[in-house]
């Protein structure tokens, strides 16, 4: 229950702590599976960060290259 005495998380706050929780449970389930949790932290780090870090390496040719195969692949897929 909550205390009505406390005030309420900022967005921020509550952001962090759902991202605290979510991977708690990352690090719980890899565990189950036999994973070591820092490996399975480390992953998740670098799997989010290599997106973004692609993008702003490539051209802007090869992004509408990239972008145009990926919309055909989902064309091909959804037919």
């Amino acid at each position: 229950m909550s205390d009505p005495d406390k005030e309420p998380l900022s967005t921020v706050e509550q952001a962090t702590a759902d991202e605290q929780t979510i991977q708690a449970e990352i690090e719980a389930d890899a565990e189950a599976a036999g994973k070591d949790p820092a490996a399975v932290s480390l992953g998740r780090r670098g799997g989010l960060k290599g997106g973004a870090a692609r993008a702003k390496a490539l051209t802007p040719e090869k992004r509408k290259e990239s972008a145009r195969k990926a919309a055909a692949a989902r064309w091909r897929k959804s037919s």
